[in-house]
C-alpha cells in the first residue's frame, strides 16, 4: 500500500480487536504489537475459540482473521467458516481476512460472502494498523447512519485503494467530515483515513468536495 511512511493512526480508546491465527508465535507477535498501538486483543486460534470470542456480550466489533486455520489449515474452508458464523452473530462486524500472496481466489470468495477487507501476506504491521483504522472508520459511519433512520450500508475496501464499491452514501459522508475535521488539508485526510494523498484527491474529484471559499 502506498501510504507514505506515516506513523499508524491509533485507534479509538479501548478498541477491541479479535486475532484468529493458529500459528502460535505469528499470533503473539500481532497481538503484542497491536496491544502497543493501544489495541484490546483477544486472541482465537481455531474456528470454535474465534465463536465462542464472538457470543460474548461484549464481543469485539473488528476481526483480524487468517483463513487457514485446523483442521484444515491449508484450505480456506475453516476460516469461511468463521466469516460466515460471525456475520450471522454481528451482521455489522468488520472482519478482515489474511490471504497468501498469491491466494486472489480465497480472497475473493471473503469479500464475496463480507470480508470488509482482505490483506495479503506478508504483510507490514503499519498496513494491518491503517486497515483496521478504516474498518473502525466505517464501522463508526454506518453508526451514524443507522442513528439517523437509513438502511445500513455493506461497505467492502480494497487494501492499497482506498474504499472500493462503498455505498456512495457513506463513502462520500465519510470522506467530507474527515476532510472538513482535518481543517481541508489533504495529508492530514489521508493520514485519518489511512490512505495515500493521491487516492484522496482521487475521491475529493469523485464527489465534487472542495475547501470551502
Amino acid at each position: 500500500m502506498n501510504a507514505g511512511h506515516d506513523h499508524p493512526p491509533a485507534p479509538a480508546s479501548g478498541t477491541a480487536v479479535l486475532l484468529v491465527e493458529d500459528d502460535a508465535a505469528l499470533c503473539g507477535y500481532l497481538a503484542a504489537s497491536l496491544r502497543g498501538m493501544g489495541y484490546h486483543v483477544e486472541t482465537a486460534h481455531d474456528r470454535s475459540q474465534a465463536i465462542a470470542c464472538l457470543q460474548q456480550v461484549n464481543a469485539p466489533g473488528l476481526v483480524l482473521l487468517d483463513l487457514g486455520l485446523p483442521p484444515h489449515p491449508s484450505t480456506m474452508r475453516e476460516g469461511l467458516a468463521v466469516l460466515d458464523q460471525g456475520l450471522l452473530l454481528h451482521p455489522g462486524l468488520k472482519i478482515l481476512v489474511l490471504t497468501g500472496q498469491d491466494d486472489s481466489t480465497a480472497a475473493q470468495e471473503a469479500v464475496r460472502r463480507g470480508a470488509f477487507d482482505y490483506l495479503s501476506k506478508p504483510v507490514t504491521l503499519q498496513v494491518i494498523a491503517q486497515a483496521l483504522h478504516r474498518a473502525e472508520l466505517f464501522a463508526k459511519e454506518e453508526a451514524h447512519i443507522a442513528r439517523a433512520g437509513e438502511t445500513r450500508l455493506h461497505i467492502t475496501a480494497r487494501i492499497g485503494e482506498g474504499p472500493k464499491e462503498a455505498g456512495a452514501q457513506a463513502e462520500e459522508q465519510l470522506l467530507r467530515r474527515t476532510f472538513a475535521a482535518a481543517g481541508y488539508k489533504v495529508s492530514e485526510t489521508a493520514r485519518q483515513l489511512g490512505l495515500a494523498r493521491e487516492h484522496v484527491y482521487y475521491y475529493l474529484n469523485k464527489y465534487g468536495i472542495r475547501r470551502p471559499e
